[in-house]
């Protein structure tokens, strides 16, 4: 078992087919789509170099650039900050360059079969991420009301834990027909997939993530669901989640996001910021040895957009901060939803009137990290007791506690090289009370709530560099780690998640395509980004004329057979 307690329900047997991040709301194989020799459509020969506005240069707009690049088109990228968005790598000024930390995603579960797409196509490893009792994890130390116990498995903690995790087990099963759904997924039976997820949506739209837990027979006790919430499953506590909609929470433990989690070797920013470089072999229109970067005047993207409107014609018309105007067929937005809504001119003709109101609801995460680079992983030094006697336990472990940190995570490349430990990483209410701290103040504070769990611990003395830290909230071009939706948003969710099907609006309403994470049915994961990027791919070629090849249809091509469930509104 890789999970903290507890986990979501034991996984079906290795022997049947693995679980892809592709529903339930919209069960299309991306994956598949991806790896067909046909490859994702053409275009007209007449559209070959039309630009094409790709608003941020994150995953997903880079994505979407690198695709439509390879159709022929002109993706013309704009990025206000650096490409990569919440795919984020930083190092430590004066450190060994080796030594990064992941202010952004960090974990990805093998479930998300379209990202490990590209991690291959760009040459980067992965390795097994260190969370709380995954085997990659020497130990664990779980401190709760004062009270800690170490394990290397979840056998080795008190039983109520045990206890919390088989609750949770029940509830899903009871609430969720879980194992039905896992088994449904992993065979890739979209009948089954939508006649189960048609029937949840239907009852648990307006149930919070907490009230589903209250409603279970398995939580009746408080002391297990405030367990549950301090501890969590897979990643660390899930009390901050408590308010948004169980959905979410389904979502994300029907494709078992939450476990198996491996990291990118050197940094995940290098994923965008190869396929920004990359020169693909196959290539329509454009001599071979090009790349986004060489379509881009010195290799850069365009500088932040400042307007965006319509004009004559159904242009889209984009201003940026230097001051530039261009019209363009279509544009791609990836950036942040809410850009549209402060740091963005629009006008209202930009979208239906009820997709802005999907955008001014969509609910956001908050989130915040802090790292420290030390002089190695001295974690993994053995403990000794009161009279000097080995106790055969690791100094210090992955942690998670009810005090100010919640989660701390150390980062090593063997045992004789320096390595980063990321003190805390934190949500919602509990990362605002860090918000007003200097990176050095959080530090302190960090290093007492510590010093509480290993009194006998000297952190300190091994910090080899200033500190890193990011409060995502605090950032102009985020406020906010990712979308998390609250009861009764998913129509919200769903008229931007379909908004790539533009057959269906007015003509001066098309043209401009949402796509991002928080677009996507998987908000805060990177494998939402990717398919987004793909929809709207789909998106661009079929309003250029374009099509995809027969054998290999596009999220477009069978959207009428997988279409997301569709509540009355009134």
């Amino acid at each position: 078992m890789t999970s903290t307690v507890p986990n979501a329900v034991q996984h079906a047997d290795e022997r049947q087919p693995p679980i892809t991040m592709f529903g339930p709301d919209f069960p299309y194989a991306y994956d598949d789509f991806l790896a067909h020799p046909a490859g994702l459509g053409q275009i007209p020969a007449t559209e070959h170099g039309t630009e094409v506005a790709v608003i941020g240069g994150g995953l997903s707009g880079i994505v979407a650039a690198y695709e439509l690049m390879k159709m022929g088109l002109k993706p013309v990228v704009y990025e206000a900050d650096q490409i990569g968005g919440r795919l984020r790598t930083v190092g430590f000024d004066g450190c060994d360059p080796s030594l990064t930390a992941e202010m952004g995603a960090m974990r990805f579960p093998p479930s998300s079969t379209a990202l490990q797409h590209y991690i291959d196509l760009v040459g980067l490893e992965t390795r097994p991420f260190p969370n709380p009792l995954a085997e990659a994890t020497p130990s664990t130390v779980v401190d709760l009301k004062g009270e800690s116990h170490y394990a290397t498995t979840v056998d080795d903690l008190p039983q109520v834990y045990r206890d919390v995790m088989h609750a949770w087990n029940a509830c899903l099963e009871e609430g969720a027909d879980f194992s039905d759904m896992n088994r449904a997924m992993r065979e890739r039976d979209v009948p089954r997939i939508r006649e189960i997820w048609s029937k949840l949506v239907e009852k648990l739209d307006n149930q919070t993530f907490y009230g589903f837990l209250c409603d279970s027979e398995s939580f009746k006790s408080f002391r297990h669901r405030e367990i549950f919430g301090q501890v969590g499953f897979g990643t660390g506590g899930w009390d901050t989640d408590f308010p948004n909609s169980i959905l979410e929470i389904l979502r994300v433990v029907y494709t078992e996001a939450d476990d198996h989690h491996r990291g990118i070797v050197g940094g995940s920013q290098q994923l965008p910021l190869r396929l920004w470089d990359r020169e693909p072999q196959k290539i329509v229109h454009w001599p071979y040895g090009t790349s986004l970067a060489s379509l881009h005047v010195n290799g850069e993207p365009r500088p932040a957009v400042t307007r965006l409107h319509r004009t004559a014609g159904n242009g889209i018309t984009v201003t940026d901060a230097s001051g530039d105007i261009r019209t363009y067929q279509a544009a791609i937005f990836t950036a942040q939803s809410w850009m549209l809504l402060s740091k963005i001119a629009c006008d209202d003709s930009l979208f239906p009137i009820d997709h802005w109101t999907a955008i001014e609801r969509t609910h956001y995460m908050e989130s915040s990290k802090l790292f420290v680079p030390v002089d190695r992983p001295f974690w993994l030094d053995k403990a000794v007791d009161d009279r000097g006697n080995p106790t055969g336990r690791d100094v210090m472990s992955m942690t998670l506690t009810d005090r100010m940190t919640r989660g701390t995570y150390l980062l090593d490349d063997g045992p004789d090289k320096p390595a980063v430990i990321c003190l805390s990483y934190t949500w919602c209410d509990d990362s605002l009370k860090w918000l007003p701290l200097s990176a050095n103040e959080r530090m302190e504070v960090m290093l007492t709530s510590l010093g509480e769990i290993y009194p006998k611990v000297d952190i300190r003395k091994h910090v080899i560099g200033s500190p890193v830290t990011v409060s995502w909230e605090n950032e102009p071009y985020f406020m906010g780690a990712f979308k998390a939706n609250l009861p009764g948003h998913y129509r919200y969710q769903r008229r931007l998640f379909t908004h790539f099907m533009q057959d269906r609006l007015p003509a001066d309403k098309r043209g401009v395509f949402l796509a991002g994470d928080d677009i996507s049915w998987t908000a805060g994961w990177a494998e939402g980004a990717v398919q987004t990027a793909l929809n709207a791919v789909w998106g661009v070629m079929h309003q250029l004329g374009g099509t995809t090849d027969p054998t290999n249809p596009g999220p477009g091509d069978v959207y009428d057979e997988i279409a997301p469930v569709e509540l009355p509104e009134d």
